[in-house]
């Protein structure tokens, strides 16, 4: 009995109807957000988002009574059981948080479309490369912080007037956010020559940094798909020489008995 709750938990087919229910699920989320379809079926939308978390749990029960000790060995596993066990918790009163993060079991598609998971395997292992590029981030944010704030908080407080607000404010440049009109050009009216900081600035860290993390992440994840291509060949190659090696055993039998 257990081994065939295990073969139909590990089946394409399931693992198609828990995708259905996870987008069955994010709809209803969604609709409960409008007053008015809460008004007109509120009652029947709340049933079906409560069945929705039934299914999950029972498949996270499952697979807890069928691997025990080894469900969280897998991380996928563990992300699986820490969503459903938010979605659990109480989401009233002080805890209305939390009923608002019921949402994240949408998260659980990723677990279970390859494609995705690839996505996220490859973006985990960018990570080492990333930090590096965060730490020289901090410190060209820390150095130009400080250079703005001496040279423009004086005269511009609501953008300079401390660090943290001179950090918010080159944070805005850096993404373009109405970077000259809004910020750049008021304060060359005062400072006609700031435009030799904020320029480097944008070359430094839009053009340069961010590019460094988009390029980390798109090696990553080309990586974790060859690896993975890989990994398919090898078991694809030793599948046939296992079928190759039986076929000789059959046809060697053959032989001796002949």
């Amino acid at each position: 009995m257990i081994k065939k709750i295990e073969t139909v938990l590990n089946t394409r087919a399931f693992g198609h109807f828990i995708l259905a229910v996870i987008l069955i699920n994010a709809v209803v989320l969604g609709m409960q957000t409008s007053s008015g379809l809460m008004q007109r079926a509120g009652p029947l939308l709340i049933l079906i988002d409560i069945i929705c978390l039934a299914i999950f749990t029972v498949e996270i029960f499952l697979k807890l009574v069928m691997q025990r000790h080894r469900f969280f060995l897998s991380g996928w596993n563990n992300f699986d059981f820490v969503i459903v066990a938010i979605s659990l918790l109480p989401g009233a009163n002080g805890l209305s948080v939390l009923r608002a993060m019921r949402i994240m079991r949408v998260l659980r598609v990723i677990s279970v479309v390859p494609s995705l998971r690839r996505v996220v395997d490859g973006f985990i292992k960018a990570l080492p490369g990333m930090m590096s590029v965060f730490v020289l981030t901090m410190l060209i944010f820390y150095i130009a912080g400080v250079m703005a704030t001496q040279l423009f908080g004086e005269t511009f407080p609501q953008w300079f007037g401390t660090l943290g607000e001179s950090y918010y404010s080159l944070f805005q440049i850096m993404t373009l956010e109405s970077w000259s009109m809004g910020i750049v050009r008021p304060v060359m009216e005062k400072y006609p020559y700031a435009w030799a900081f904020f320029v480097p600035f944008i070359l430094i860290t839009t053009f340069a940094v961010v590019n460094l993390v988009v390029g980390l992440i798109v090696t990553a994840m080309e990586g974790e798909h060859e690896a993975k291509d890989n990994q398919a060949t090898d078991d694809f190659r030793d599948e046939v020489m296992a079928k190759l090696d039986a076929l000789d055993a059959k046809i060697a039998a053959m032989s001796r008995k002949s």
